[in-house]
């Protein structure tokens, strides 16, 4: 993929906190740090937008007929199938 060169400007607490992350081993260069940063916000992103998503699909299904105590019934015995409680 063909790079593209950006300037930015930080505050000088920023710019000491990407050295310190620099000298800690966690990155190579300022470079490396803000792909980093930007991949994370892509994928903070799409959680949101498939939990956007998610909401209006549940508001656009109506009202469920089953009461609260039936789909707490439901949760606890799939959670139990699935082991991530015990039986």
């Amino acid at each position: 993929m063909a790079a593209i060169r950006k300037t930015i400007t930080l505050t000088e607490q920023q710019g000491e906190w990407v050295k310190t992350r620099i000298a800690a081993g966690d990155f190579t260069n300022d470079s490396e740090y803000f792909r980093d940063l930007i991949r994370r916000d892509q994928a903070r992103n799409a959680q949101l937008d498939a939990l956007r998503a998610a909401l209006i699909e549940g508001e656009q299904s109506g009202v469920s007929p089953r009461s609260a105590d039936d789909i707490l019934q439901s949760a606890r015995e799939r959670l139990k199938a699935d082991g991530t409680i015990p039986a």
